[in-house]
């Protein structure tokens, strides 16, 4: 008697934990497909990229182990990575706030009660959705200084445009004019958040007598700024890594103006067939935008706001 009474609560045990064993073994195997693809497609690829950036491989040869050098080629003897991380970064430091203020702004102007609203928003959105090739080809034809749209605009109010893409001093100015194309993709983003503000904030700053723009800047703006610092992150890191662009349009020219750095990369690993380095320069890349988002994270800080967090100060 006594060993059939010890007997019954381990098989009460077992029953217990066997759902919650297959609820996990279930649960792994749903997610098996993503864990397949992130260690087949990124986390192999980054391993494998790491390596390779301490040899000499060009695919056909055999891989020499040449320790820190492509790093020291990089720093010291080859002036265009210094002219691709200057092209690079100066289209962001450009591009993105530009972006962000754009697509802003059109998010206030939907955010108001126009006819035809719907179609607007529509209009606005769909220019997202066209593959970067498209949009390249689209904006070659746009920029082509002789029968291109935009010179023929500028040649009706009696301006001689320039040759855009064939000028050295214009070409990375009609690159970043061209980023503006792709606002509608964050501007939905904007238009969610602007209809989740509270109304009563709104209406207490104009019991208090404030006026437009002081409920822009100290009602909007702050209740904005988690999306604005998301949509910075984002833009920041897409930046880094453009390149259709200055591939389909340019091929960094004319004189690299638009050699972007993911350009150059492409160019030493499947045009001069120079793995090791180019493994060596999406490390430095994959070390440029770590610092960067870092350094973005931690200004939050100071000029992001958090209603969660205000309540938490209150409390």
């Amino acid at each position: 008697m006594l060993l059939g009474r010890k007997a019954t609560p381990n098989v009460r045990v077992r029953s217990y934990m066997r759902p919650a064993v297959r609820e996990a073994i279930e649960g792994y195997l749903f997610i098996s497909p993503w864990i397949v693809g992130f260690l087949i497609l990124t986390a192999g690829p980054m391993l494998a990229a790491f390596v390779l950036s301490f040899m000499n491989y060009d695919v056909v040869s055999t891989v020499e182990f040449v320790g820190i050098q492509n790093f020291v080629d990089l720093f010291t003897h080859d002036s265009l990575f210094w002219t691709a991380l200057r092209v690079t970064m100066l289209y962001v430091i450009v591009s993105v706030p530009l972006g962000i203020g754009f697509s802003f702004a059109i998010a206030l102007l939907l955010n108001q009660r126009l006819a035809g609203l719907r179609f607007l928003r529509t209009i606005y959105y769909l220019p997202s959705l066209v593959s970067g090739v498209a949009v390249s080809l689209l904006w070659l034809w746009i920029f082509q200084p002789d029968f291109g749209i935009l010179n023929a605009a500028l040649r009706v109010v009696g301006i001689q445009g320039p040759k855009w893409l064939f000028s050295e001093q214009w070409a990375l100015p009609a690159l970043i004019v061209m980023s503006l194309w792709g606002v509608g993709g964050p501007l939905f983003i904007y238009l969610a958040a602007l209809q989740s503000i509270p109304t009563n904030l709104y209406r207490a700053a104009s019991v208090d007598g404030a006026s437009w723009w002081q409920r822009f800047r100290y009602v909007t703006v702050p209740m904005m700024t988690p999306i604005l610092f998301f949509n910075l992150v984002m833009g920041v890191i897409a930046s880094f890594q453009t390149f259709t662009q200055a591939y389909v349009m340019t091929q960094g020219g004319p004189n690299h103006a638009t050699l972007f750095y993911i350009l150059y990369l492409y160019q030493n690993a499947f045009q001069y067939l120079k793995m090791g380095y180019a493994s060596a320069l999406a490390l430095i890349l994959f070390l440029i935008i770590l610092l960067m988002t870092l350094v973005i994270f931690r200004s939050s800080a100071v000029w992001v706001y958090y209603e969660s967090w205000s309540q938490r100060r209150e409390t």
